[in-house]
């Protein structure tokens, strides 16, 4: 079979291909016949040309018609949503209901509408306006934007249509995709959606492209270059770290998430309470999606006690009783049983699970490990590794003390956890819990779960280092999430008609929020 083009400057076009690659179908580990290139430095280089040129392009361009795109893109990807989910469940053996066809597919057009939605309104980009000094400044599009998708949200954080997609989208920006290597086909597809749907709202054709996958050098040099505005990128920390130094040695935005292991702290009260409630609660979470959520729950801490025994046991019996899910990937497998053994390396203990299941596909064992609070404050680096797929580990602290000290040496999170009594008996400690667990993670949750992430304009989908780059950003939520990709542009002392719409005296949607004179308002500058 021929190889896949890429969409590049406007056209699906043969690689500058230095090879190829097939992926496998995780559920049956048969190899898919699709053939993908992998792209030369020379499609890169071309691509950052045809991108910078839509760019110039797109600053000028009306925000109905970048709405009108991201509207018809949506309406789209849903005309072709009995092919697409096929194809994904096919690429990432992910269930077609409810997970795909129901939930992420939905939750993918709803990004592009609301996102649209966005763009119409216009207050997204914070227009500031002192009238008095004729002074003014708006966030403004950056330039062309590098994607690169993860694996495990084959629409919903896919690389031609997912959320960085969106919000690069929906800031006036180009974007050049780089596909997962776990879902090449339905990146595809989607770019071919893209692409028509640039057409029909009359965007320039370069503004979405697509390569399948290049070297890690021309990864790093794709990221760093002059021509590149910013770059999204979910995936392993390994990778990101490089791209990141690689973006930093040149001055280059580039917005991360990377690995979370989502503490669950569960207080005395509640075990007591509802023990046996939360480890169905937890087990649940845990082997949701087989684990392979970036705020899947890895980390459960406890205090010692007959309690907390309990909830161990409870949990285990779940684990070993729940069927064993196909995971995402032949390398998410490997990845996963090298985690568990980097945390028994580092003190864990293996109550079960912990080896690759004799099946076909990619399956492991429901792991569980426990580990003491001794142990973990020896090494807690080591015992914070991130097992990404169905293996948790179960955290018991002697006292009080013991417990703030564990919370002090975690990382940072995309999440965190508390769960206390419905009577006051836990509310002491959780008072001293709270803001230690808050200083580590984006979005901090009462007596539920972390797997799952909103849409919602409140929607944190971040965290300070290493979940992610930097603390002050989200991957999901409109419009917080579209200022990633934005140039902060002050216009000092310019003549009216020379202005970009939303700093003239007259508000241009009559919608549109602007901070004038110290006030937020959607009315005009008083004259």
């Amino acid at each position: 079979m021929p190889l896949h083009p890429i969409l590049l400057a406007g056209q699906w076009r043969p690689a500058q291909a230095t090879g190829s690659f097939r992926i496998d179908n995780p559920a049956t580990g048969e190899t898919l016949p699709d053939e993908f290139p992998i792209s030369a430095w020379a499609d890169c280089d071309a691509a950052l040309d045809a991108a910078t040129a839509a760019a110039a392009i797109l600053r000028t361009t009306p925000p109905e018609k970048i709405a009108l795109f991201l509207t018809r893109f949506a309406e789209r990807i849903e005309a072709r949503k009995t092919e697409l989910v096929d194809l994904a469940h096919a690429e990432s053996g992910l269930p077609k209901a409810p997970r795909l066809a129901e939930v992420e597919l939905p939750r993918t057009t709803g990004q592009l509408r609301q996102a649209a939605a966005a763009v119409l309104e216009g207050s997204w980009a914070l227009p500031t306006i002192d009238a008095k000094i004729n002074l003014r400044s708006v966030l403004a599009p950056i330039g062309p934007v590098l994607v690169f998708g993860p694996n495990n949200f084959p629409f919903a954080f896919n690389s031609a249509a997912g959320g960085d997609f969106v919000a690069a989208i929906a800031t006036g920006n180009p974007v050049i995709a780089k596909s997962n290597t776990s879902h090449p086909g339905v990146s595809r597809l989607l770019a071919e959606e893209a692409f028509a749907a640039l057409a029909e709202a009359g965007l320039p054709p370069a503004t979405v492209q697509l390569i399948y996958r290049t070297s890690h050098a021309d990864g790093e040099r794709l990221v760093s270059d002059p021509r590149t505005g910013a770059t999204g990128y979910t995936g392993s920390r390994s990778a990101g770290l490089k791209l990141k130094a690689a973006a930093d040695a040149a001055g280059k935005p580039i917005y991360l998430e990377l690995s979370s292991v989502n503490p669950v702290v569960l207080l005395p009260g509640a075990l007591a309470e509802r023990g046996a409630k939360l480890a169905e609660e937890f087990a649940g979470s845990a082997l949701m999606a087989s684990g392979q959520f970036c705020t899947s729950p890895s980390i459960v801490i406890l205090l010692a006690g007959e309690a907390a025994e309990q909830f161990a046991t409870a949990v285990q019996a779940r684990l070993e009783a729940a069927p064993v899910a196909v995971l995402l990937s032949s390398s998410v497998a490997r990845a996963l049983g090298a985690s568990v053994q980097t945390l028994q390396a580092a003190g864990a203990t293996l109550v079960t699970g912990g080896r690759a299941v004799d099946a076909p596909g990619c399956r492991f064992a429901n792991t569980l490990l426990r580990v003491d609070g001794d142990t973990f404050l020896a090494a807690p680096e080591k015992l914070q590794t991130e097992a990404f797929g169905n293996a948790s580990l179960l955290l018991t602290v002697r006292d009080a003390a013991q417990l703030t000290a564990v919370l002090a040496h975690l990382e940072g999170n995309l999440t965190g956890s508390i769960y206390s009594d419905t009577t006051g008996a836990d509310d002491a400690l959780h008072a001293l819990v709270e803001p230690l667990l808050r200083a580590k993670v984006g979005r901090l949750l009462n007596d539920k779960m972390p797997t799952g992430v909103a849409v919602s304009p409140a929607m944190n989908h971040g965290g300070p280092y290493p979940c992610t780059g930097h603390p002050g950003f989200t991957a999901v939520g409109i419009p917080a999430s579209l200022r990633r990709f934005a140039a902060l542009h002050c216009y000092d002392n310019v003549r009216a008609a020379r202005l970009p719409l939303s700093l003239r005296d007259k508000n241009p949607s009559g919608k549109m929020w602007r901070l004038i004179g110290g006030q937020w308002s959607q009315g005009d500058v008083a004259v």
